[in-house]
């Protein structure tokens, strides 16, 4: 009876153990979602432009297999990597990331480079004219996965650097779980933009009220408006998110210039407009970063177009293509 009673014992301790974990987790990742709230943004924003001008029965499938990509991305690359990272050689994060930060900043300057001086995309006629967009969509796919690790890398490691001082298993729990909650939120709103065109379909045409129908015909009116606006943001933001990992990193590895000079810039525009202080100390903030990354995103085109897609088409099927 008293072996039972000692067993008892250790079960509940064990129990409240567990449940202190479960706690510090919960903790943890609410206070690590926060830190990496405006990445998350920018991700929600880039996403969509990878679904558009795809048939509407298709665009959910898309979404889905973007949303198992990040997670993958997430949980079966960065998470242990970042670990390992940490525990072995945290001094290549910084560096890691900020090749992440310039892969981002080529995407947008490439993207606002197209749009200022368009050109043909010779592989995307062919899988039009050829009657393969089960082909186009699976570039889209590879390249949206692509850019999400990228975006995930960044969440995940200000996620874990926003995690008090634990254990390996809670710090690789509270990953976990703020991957996941990243995964389903953002995906879940990229899913919820992308058909709201049908959602408002269906209000105009079965709306019992006339507000109603009026409501949907306006979803539907204006829905490839917010798309096109999205489209713009997500370029905009992979330049200013490339240019903000860009210039931390180069802070935190002893050149503090170009960090100092942005701050400095954000406080004197918000000493000097009162109202929305942080509001606007960040636009300037993300202003600065923005411009940076475009700079040096541009100066990328040539090195990635004609030296090192070439070099990656050789090796890798689909190296030399952009995302």
């Amino acid at each position: 009876m008293s072996g039972l009673i000692a067993l008892l014992d250790d079960v509940a301790a064990i129990a409240k153990v567990a449940a202190a974990s479960i706690d510090d987790i919960a903790g943890a990742a609410a206070k690590a979602g926060t830190k990496a709230a405006g990445v998350v943004i920018d991700d929600a924003a880039v996403t969509p432009k990878y679904v558009t001008g795809f048939s509407a029965d298709r665009e959910l499938p898309m979404i889905w297999k973007i949303a198992l990509g990040s997670v993958r991305n997430k949980l079966v690359i960065l998470l242990p990597g970042l670990l390992l990272l940490q525990a072995f050689l945290p001094q290549a994060i910084t560096p890691l990331l900020m090749l992440g930060g310039l892969y981002l900043c080529f995407e947008g300057a490439e993207k606002v480079f197209h749009h200022f001086f368009p050109h043909a995309d010779a592989e995307v006629e062919e899988d039009f004219s050829t009657g393969d967009p089960a082909h186009l969509e699976e570039q889209r796919v590879a390249g949206a996965i692509k850019t999400d690790f990228i975006l995930s890398a960044e969440i995940m490691t200000l996620s874990l650097a926003a995690i008090p001082e634990s254990t390996l298993w809670v710090e690789a729990a509270t990953l976990a779980v703020v991957g996941i909650m990243i995964t389903v939120g953002v995906y879940g709103a990229v899913a919820l933009i992308v058909k709201m065109d049908d959602i408002g379909l269906h209000l105009a045409s079965t709306g019992r009220t006339g507000a109603g129908r009026a409501f949907g015909r306006g979803l539907v009116s204006g829905m490839p408006k917010l798309l096109s606006v999205l489209s713009t943001v997500g370029t905009l933001a992979m330049l200013w998110v490339g240019g903000n990992i860009i210039v931390h990193g180069v802070d935190v590895l002893g050149w503090h210039w170009p960090y100092e000079q942005i701050h400095h810039l954000a406080e004197l525009a918000a000493e000097a407009v009162p109202v929305a202080q942080g509001l606007l100390a960040w636009a300037v903030t993300a202003a600065c970063d923005g411009v940076i990354g475009l700079a040096i995103g541009l100066l990328t085109i040539p090195l990635a177009t004609k030296v090192v897609g070439p070099i990656l088409g050789k090796f890798l099927p689909g190296g030399a293509k952009s995302a």
